[in-house]
C-alpha cells in the first residue's frame, strides 16, 4: 500500500484549495492513517470470516470422513451377519452395496471440503500478510507523523525567533542607532556653531575697544577738574 498514492487520492477533491492555502501536511497524514486503520479493521473482519469458513470446512470434512468410515464398517457387518446365517446374503449384499455407495459419496464430499479448506487457508494467509503490512505501515506513519509534528514545531519556533531577530536588527536596533548617531552629530555641530558665534562676538568687541581706545583716563581727569572748580579737596 503506497501512502503517497493514498494521500494524493485523499487530496484530489481539494487539491486547488490545498495549494492556495498551503494545506497542513499533518492533517492530510492523519487522514491517511485513519483510512489505513479503516482498511485494517475491514481486513481483520475478512480474515475472521475466511478463517471461520476454513474451520467449518475442516469440521465438515472430518465429519464426512467419519460417516464414510461408519458406512464401510456397516457394509462389513452386514456381510459378516449374512455369512453367519443371521441375514439373507442377497439382501445383505444389496444393503452393503448401498452402504459402500454412500461411503464413496461421503469421501467425494470430504475431498471437496479438503479443497475448500486449502483455498480458505490460503486466502486467510494472504489476508494475514496484508494485515501485517497494514500494521507495519500504520506504525511507520504514526512515527513519521510524530517526527513531522516535532519538525514543524521546531521550524515554526525557529522561524519566529529568526523573524524577531531580523526585525530587531533591521527595523529596530540598527535604525535606532543610526537615528541616535545623526542626533548626536546634529547636537555636536550645533554646539560648535554656537561656540564659533560666541568667539566671533567676543573678538569683534575687543577689536572695537582697541580701535576707540580706553576712555577711563579721560573720565578721571574730567572728574578731578570738576572737583577743583568746586573747591573739593581730594583725600
Amino acid at each position: 500500500m503506497n501512502i503517497f498514492k493514498r494521500l494524493l487520492r485523499i487530496g484530489q477533491a481539494e487539491i486547488h484549495s490545498a495549494v492556495d492555502k498551503m494545506e497542513d501536511p499533518i492533517r492530510m497524514t492523519e487522514q491517511g492513517i485513519r483510512e489505513m486503520r479503516d482498511d485494517l479493521d475491514k481486513a481483520l473482519q475478512a480474515y475472521a470470516q475466511v478463517k471461520a469458513m476454513a474451520i467449518r470446512a475442516g469440521n465438515d470434512k472430518t465429519k464426512k470422513e467419519t460417516e464414510s468410515q461408519d458406512y464401510g464398517n456397516k457394509a462389513v457387518l452386514l456381510l459378516t451377519k449374512a455369512q453367519k446365517g443371521e441375514f439373507d446374503m442377497s439382501q445383505a449384499e444389496k444393503l452393503a452395496r448401498e452402504a459402500l455407495t454412500l461411503k464413496e459419496n461421503l469421501l467425494l464430499e470430504a475431498k471437496s471440503l479438503e479443497e475448500q479448506l486449502v483455498t480458505h487457508e490460503r486466502a486467510a494467509d494472504d489476508i494475514q500478510k496484508n494485515i501485517d503490512i497494514l500494521k507495519f505501515n500504520i506504525t511507520k506513519w504514526e512515527n513519521e507523523l510524530k517526527t513531522l509534528k516535532s519538525r514543524i514545531k521546531v521550524s515554526r519556533a525557529t522561524k519566529e525567533v529568526n523573524k524577531q531577530m531580523a526585525q530587531i536588527d533591521s527595523n529596530s536596533t540598527i535604525n535606532m542607532l543610526e537615528r541616535m548617531k545623526e542626533k548626536v552629530e546634529e547636537e555636536e555641530a550645533l554646539a560648535q556653531a554656537y561656540g564659533d558665534m560666541a568667539k566671533r562676538t567676543k573678538s569683534v568687541d575687543d577689536e572695537i575697544d582697541k580701535a576707540i581706545g580706553d576712555k577711563t583716563g579721560n573720565v578721571s581727569r574730567e572728574l578731578d577738574e570738576i572737583k577743583k572748580n568746586l573747591g573739593i579737596v581730594s583725600l
